[in-house]
């Protein structure tokens, strides 16, 4: 096969996504990642274009991808007709070897738990199982939110950016390795162009935002879909996680989704809180770690 490889540009942003959802297409009869997220990976801050990603191209296709971030993460996807090839190894060599650039002793990779053949290729490599995500799902239909006492629910607004933030990264600090400042939070969330402030409610008690659904809006899936779910520590335990979800599922019922999906991670230790809510897992995806 004849091809060229160079680093990724953010006008390739579509195209990569495009492979990305053949392979959803082809694993689970839908495309399911937003159109906008290639995009926001590309504008990490830990991602330097020319030196963290490649692209493969072939007869003027793009075929096949990889950016490393921060030299401990990497995404490698190629387009289900060109599996086989060996461009998934020739990206994980890539991969590997710019990880032991930044300096880095191990690397990890999310795999889509119906890839076979990229799950294959990092077992062959002796990558162990670091963490599981899961894709949940519950009805757009159900009982009525039921708020706390003195908490009220509306829509996202422009100058809740900076508090929502707060309380974000507040509720992920208890699991996820590094907190994110404000600008880089910002590009993978409210301002991604798939980001609905009419279907993210916000709670308030008083005049303090204290819990947060952020959802995108998907035209082309059937699904509502939550990024981030978040409730200030004091106001846990209270079922204000339950009238988010609930609030933003009927937001997306009433634009026509059949039901409203989010992912949620093992190191969060939330699976269980989630199907308390109601939720079934969908699918998963598995996080393989490698020590370099």
């Amino acid at each position: 096969m004849d091809s060229s490889t160079r680093p990724a540009t953010l006008d390739d942003a579509p195209a990569i996504h495009r492979l990305i959802a053949a392979a959803e297409q082809l694993w689970h009869g839908q495309a399911e990642s937003a159109p906008d997220a290639v995009a926001a990976d590309l504008q990490r801050p830990l991602i330097t274009l020319d030196l963290d990603t490649r692209v493969i191209e072939s007869n003027d296709e793009l075929v096949a991808w990889v950016w490393v971030h921060g030299g401990r993460r990497a995404q490698v996807d190629v387009h289900p007709s060109y599996v086989g090839l060996g461009l998934g190894t020739q990206l994980l060599d890539w991969a590997e070897a710019r990880a032991r650039e930044h300096g880095s002793d191990w690397l990890a990779q999310t795999v889509d738990d119906a890839d076979e053949a990229g799950t294959a290729l990092l077992r062959s490599r002796r990558y162990d199982v670091l963490a599981t995500n899961w894709l949940l799902e519950r009805p757009v239909s159900g009982a009525a939110p039921m708020l706390p006492e003195g908490v009220t629910v509306r829509p996202f607004a422009p100058g809740d950016a900076r508090v929502v933030h707060q309380v974000v990264q507040d509720a992920f600090d208890e699991w996820q390795p590094r907190r994110h400042e404000y600008e880089e939070w910002a590009k993978t969330s409210i301002e991604r162009p798939s980001f609905d402030p009419e279907l993210s409610p916000v709670a308030v008690a008083g005049d303090e935002v204290v819990g947060v659904a952020l959802s995108l809006h998907l035209p082309d899936s059937p699904d509502g879909y939550v990024e981030q779910v978040a409730v200030r520590r004091d106001f846990r335990g209270r079922g204000l996680a339950r009238a988010l979800l609930t609030v933003a599922a009927e937001g997306a019922g009433r634009r026509g989704k059949q039901s409203l999906t989010l992912w949620t991670h093992s190191g969060t230790g939330a699976l269980a809180m989630y199907e308390r809510l109601g939720m079934t897992v969908r699918r998963s995806t598995t996080v393989y770690r490698t020590q370099l």
